[in-house]
């Protein structure tokens, strides 16, 4: 494969990929309509070169564009209605979410407001989907990814923290959909080590878990693998050689192909990790990579089938979980991630609290293996302490 050249896809949406292309976005921003977008980003990424090279080149374009970067890295409720704030007093007509996945979770729940007045959590993922025919449209959204590793780019959902409760939940509305994704691998390659390592640790969890989950899906279970694929062969060169544009692309198509795959859903791994970072702020992909050892043994004997193909995407010969569970291992510290939550700063008696939160998450409904509070509780306490 040639990961040098632009391609450009049709699914599930529009996507625009090569190095450079982040020069076609007043192109792409005038065949959405948009004449005075959004730029949605996280505080950490609103200083980085990436935002300043967008803005250029939206002006160049004859576009005038603000800046919303009052994100956090587990983006809170109150952020998403000062964003909508900002797009209707602004007079914006469209939101370009552009960051990792805080930003372009943050830039899509703006959209899902921007031109209504309905409450955020009506359009939270486990209740029925609000009734738009008498709101107007939502406004036209792009998503641009700085990292290989949330795959938010292709879908207009959300992850969320819900202040009162400082849990996290997903919004989403069928009707928004992002009208481009541009995947342009140069903008990532200023990642630092640790963020490129954390990342890419979300992205292969991601294909992990969607391939895991037992319904019969074979598009996403097609895709999932690929993405695995596509993480295993890059993933530690793109760490090694931040330079390396065809690694950085690798992990970028390999992040997005994750990020599809897991419309079949995700697993345990997801379930605990939204919770510990609402509760903690801990890093997303991070707090995944500590936490996936602990629920790979637990749903061990539920995934059996599942490990030789996963196994065979990552090149192994020994198709067993022992030897595939060694490899991801293997990768976890060659990346120097850290073995136990508490090595992240997460408290030791925190395990009943996260454990009847993280039950109450989407992604728990799709693990392999069917849990209890009880059993939740029990994989949080390993990963605690024990870990890898």
């Amino acid at each position: 494969m040639n990961l040098l050249e632009a391609q450009d896809w049709t699914f599930p949406i529009p996507i625009a990929y090569g190095p450079g292309r982040l020069k076609e976005i007043g192109r792409m921003c005038s065949t959405t309509g948009m004449t005075r977008p959004l730029i949605v980003t996280d505080r950490g990424s609103r200083d980085l070169p990436f935002i300043a090279d967008l803005g250029h080149y939206l002006q160049e374009s004859g576009l005038t564009s603000d800046i919303y970067a009052q994100i956090s890295p587990n983006p809170r409720d109150q952020e998403i209605a000062a964003g909508q704030a900002m797009f209707r007093h602004g007079g914006h007509d469209g939101i370009i979410a552009i960051g990792g996945g805080s930003g372009m979770d943050g830039g899509k729940a703006i959209a899902l407001l921007a031109t209504n007045d309905l409450d955020l959590w009506s359009f939270e993922y486990e209740k029925p989907s609000p009734d738009m025919k008498d709101q107007a449209p939502f406004p036209p959204l792009i998503c641009i990814p700085t990292t290989a590793g949330t795959g938010a780019e292709t879908e207009g959902t959300s992850m969320l923290t819900e202040v009162g409760r400082m849990m996290k939940f997903c919004v989403w509305h069928p009707q928004l959909k992002p009208a481009f994704a541009l995947l342009d691998p140069e903008i990532t390659t200023a990642l630092p080590r640790n963020l490129t390592a954390w990342t890419g640790c979300d992205a292969m969890i991601h294909a992990i878990e969607a391939y895991c989950v037992p319904a019969f899906h074979p598009l996403c279970d097609g895709i999932a693998l690929e993405g695995l694929g596509l993480v295993n062969r890059w993933l530690l060169t793109a760490v090694d050689e931040p330079a390396n544009l065809q690694a950085r692309g690798g992990m970028l198509v390999g992040s997005c192909l994750g990020g599809i795959a897991f419309l079949k859903g995700l697993g345990m791994v997801h379930a605990i990790s939204h919770m510990v970072g609402a509760s903690y702020d801990t890093h997303h992909g991070l707090t995944n990579a500590v936490v996936l050892p602990s629920v790979l043994r637990f749903n061990a004997a539920a995934i059996e089938e599942k490990i030789p193909p996963m196994a065979g995407a990552m090149g192994l010969d020994d198709k067993s979980f022992d030897a595939f569970y060694k490899a991801v291992c293997n990768i976890l510290d060659t990346l120097e991630i850290p073995k136990t939550l508490v090595d992240i700063g997460v408290p030791t008696d925190c395990a009943a609290a996260i454990a009847e939160k993280a039950l109450q998450d989407s992604a728990a409904t799709t693990n392999p293996r069917q849990a209890s509070v009880a059993e939740f509780q029990m994989v949080i306490e390993d990963a605690l302490h024990n870990g890898r």
